[in-house]
């Protein structure tokens, strides 16, 4: 018989870990929720449908978590190395509601500006080409989040009016990621 933490350690084990000579992008823990509460509860979420009350932030932190056992891609946790410290997330994942993948990032406000969602997504896009395929992925940018917008296409991704038109909100960007950046 195992207990909760052997479990839990187990199940953890089975996500990916990718560091950077920065970076080390994990498995969430709940020691993160405090950190994924503020930023999530914060105008920093004004462009993913936030900000959210503390029920949303905990069903999106879960379904980030959750997504590693229900569809074998899910949310990290990007911390500094040598430091637990949440910086922010990347996630590559499908959202409930969501016709593809998606690789996405959110960062703290004192990880703002210093390239770590870059890097972050940088280390993980060989293993989303690897799992989803080229172009069988895409980031979900709302409009005005240039930020995001530039970094997508700086991570070789377009813009693909098909999906844009199929997915029907007129306010939302669908960047297609069709390879790895050199």
């Amino acid at each position: 018989m195992t207990g909760p933490e052997t479990l839990r350690n187990a199940i953890t084990a089975t996500v990916p870990v990718f560091t950077t000579d920065r970076l080390t992008l994990r498995a969430p823990t709940l020691a993160d929720w405090p950190a994924y509460l503020e930023v999530f509860t914060s105008d920093r979420a004004k462009h993913i449908d936030g900000p959210y009350d503390q029920d949303g932030a905990w069903a999106d932190f879960c379904e980030g978590t959750a997504g590693w056992l229900l569809r074998g891609a899910g949310m990290w946790t990007i911390a500094a190395r040598g430091d637990d410290a949440a910086l922010g997330w990347l996630y590559l994942w499908q959202q409930k509601g969501d016709p593809e993948p998606e690789i996405g990032w959110v960062l703290t406000e004192a990880a703002e500006g210093k390239g770590y969602a870059s890097e972050a997504a940088r280390a993980v896009l060989p293993h989303a080409v690897a799992l989803f395929g080229a172009g069988r992925f895409v980031s979900y940018i709302a409009e005005g989040n240039h930020a995001s917008a530039r970094l997508a296409t700086r991570l070789g991704a377009a813009r693909d009016p098909k999906a844009e038109a199929a997915y029907g909100d007129p306010t939302l960007h669908i960047y297609r990621h069709t390879g790895v950046p050199l």
